[in-house]
């Protein structure tokens, strides 16, 4: 009897993740497809998370304006490498106008993200490119986002979303954040050792 039951659950888990190959495909073509931002506060410390989140303000609104008329990732990707010192210049001037004087380093990277739920939008564990922000230390808190498209400005609305994705994108950053596929993607990337990058 035992043995049937562990054949049942192993032919339930089968069909889920069979299932769900159309939206682990989607979720492998989004990491493909966007630029992730991520800022790593020096500390902690309120006035650290604090200052994070004004380099961020500062960084994404720069950024935005960078990207106006970029068509893809890798155009994005390019943009960034070519404004990448003009970046930490930005983020150093915020972090000087708030009177810290940490050092703070800019650079493109390929990295792990866990499953990311955001007001409006979904973003699955994967590894993904992304603009990397170090803040002193770098010990802190850190906080991430979608540089391209911009999905983390205030602006970015269901229409820009559905205009810059396809339609199996679309689906993923949309769908219900109880959705257990999410946790069927996060289980698959450790499998393959995506966590360990």
């Amino acid at each position: 009897m035992k043995k049937y039951i562990h054949l049942l659950v192993l032919s339930v888990i089968l069909s889920l993740m069979l299932a769900s190959l159309p939206f682990f495909d989607s979720c492998e073509e989004l990491c493909d497809d966007v630029l992730r931002i991520h800022i790593l506060a020096n500390s902690d410390s309120a006035a650290d998370q604090s200052l994070k989140l004004g380099v961020r303000d500062r960084v994404v609104g720069a950024c935005a304006r960078y990207y106006d008329g970029c068509t893809d990732k890798e155009q994005a990707i390019a943009i960034t490498r070519d404004h990448l010192r003009e970046i930490e210049e930005v983020a150093a001037d915020e972090i000087r106008s708030r009177g810290f004087t940490y050092p703070v380093r800019a650079e493109l990277d390929e990295m792990y993200f866990d499953t990311r739920y955001y007001e409006r939008f979904t973003m699955p564990a994967g590894t993904y490119d992304a603009l990397r922000l170090t803040i002193g230390a770098g010990r802190g808190h850190n906080w991430w986002c979608v540089m391209y498209p911009s999905l983390c400005v205030g602006a970015a609305c269901d229409s820009e979303l559905h205009d810059r994705l396809d339609r199996g994108e679309y689906r993923v950053v949309t769908s219900d954040k109880l959705d257990f596929r999410f946790k069927l993607v996060e289980w698959f990337q450790q499998l393959k050792g995506d966590r360990d990058k």
